[in-house]
């Protein structure tokens, strides 16, 4: 490089020449940073990861559909009858509005969520906390009144009727009872009821994910609850990535949906450097393929954010297929499957292309 400049020439004068090379130097240091940092800061985040991009027309198409037919299948207390009702299958059919970013305060569907709400809130037990009619629907109600909470304008929530309760209150009453139901169970997770003494990794994953997404919105959700049941998720997952569905141990039996839930818990409770992270995200990401026979729409449901949280490129590849699938699945009046529950869970599968709900923040 020293060839390169002219020894003969002579310098343009530059005022105060004294300070010139400081000036120089530093100058071409800050370019340097500024280009480094911008270089970093474009490696290190895609803005459509957090924000999203434009929305793809088949899931706005799917989803519009899907909306109209779970708003015209709520009963005028607030909850979805069919073959799984309870208060989670009203907690998945509210977190299916709120994921697209409906207003749940002044928007077309505003009406559809607070007695969404106030079905939950109606339902649950005001001793123990329990949310009906399994720690299954427990969890995922839990998990949707974490997602209206700060959301919702709650001197419209009860529309001039007597409140039964704050989603708040109903929240420190749902964890509580998660609380004392997992301080009653040998292995430190959850099962069907409150006062079950076994566990399994698809319902604690259930739970889990109320009490992190709980966490999150502020509530006061004990370190060691969440700490025992990441330890009992940690315990069910082999080195390969599957995951045991009862007892405790690792390894037993291939199961994509627990090896998802895995991978999410693990990712959301901020556990991503962990050796059971890493097997069971490959565990997925190596089998996108993978088509599940039964359970399908709990299968994308955990599939879709799994996938987000650890491996956006792979999401994008399995979010796309998804989109297709359900788009040429879905019936003509929107629905799919039989009732409520496949038809939230179909929508909450591509609700990640909006990114409006807390728990899907990466």
């Amino acid at each position: 490089m020293n060839d390169e400049i002219s020894t003969t020439k002579p310098r343009p004068a530059v005022p105060h020449d004294s300070a010139a090379p400081f000036v120089i130097r530093h100058s071409s240091f800050l370019i340097l940073l500024c280009t480094f940092l911008f270089t970093l800061s474009t490696l290190a985040q895609d803005p459509s990861l957090r924000f999203g991009g434009a929305i793809p027309q088949e899931v706005e198409t799917v989803y519009e559909r899907g909306l109209a037919w779970l708003a015209s299948k709520q009963s005028d207390s607030g909850s979805w009858q069919g073959g799984h009702d309870g208060a989670g299958i009203d907690g998945i059919c509210l977190m299916a509005f709120l994921a697209s970013g409906e207003d749940p305060n002044f928007g077309r569907y505003a009406p559809n969520i607070r007695r969404a709400l106030r079905a939950i809130i109606r339902s649950q037990d005001a001793t123990s906390g329990y949310l009906p009619n399994s720690m299954y629907h427990h969890g995922f109600a839990m998990l949707s009144l974490s997602e209206a909470y700060g959301a919702v304008d709650e001197s419209l929530l009860w529309e001039g009727g007597k409140p039964v309760r704050s989603i708040g209150q109903a929240l420190d009453l749902a964890i509580r009872c998660a609380s004392t139901s997992q301080k009653a169970n040998r292995w430190g997770g959850w099962r069907y009821m409150p006062n079950s003494t076994d566990a399994d990794t698809s319902v604690t994953g259930a739970v889990l994910m109320g009490l992190l997404a709980a966490r999150n919105a502020g509530m006061d959700v004990p370190d060691e609850v969440v700490n025992t049941a990441l330890e009992y998720m940690r315990r069910s997952t082999g080195k390969d990535g599957s995951v045991a569905y009862s007892g405790g141990f690792g390894g037993f039996g291939e199961s994509m949906n627990r090896s998802a839930i895995a991978t999410l818990v693990a990712a959301v409770s901020k556990h991503k450097d962990s050796e059971e992270f890493k097997a069971t995200l490959k565990h997925i990401t190596d089998r996108l393929e993978h088509s599940e026979g039964g359970y399908k729409e709990y299968f994308r449901y955990y599939m879709a954010q799994a996938l987000f949280q650890g491996d956006y490129v792979s999401w994008q590849k399995w979010n796309a297929a998804t989109a297709r699938v359900l788009g040429e699945s879905q019936s003509a009046d929107g629905s799919f499957g039989s009732g409520a529950y496949e038809t939230g869970m179909s929508l909450l599968a591509l609700g990640l292309n909006y990114r409006f709900l807390p728990i899907y923040e990466r």
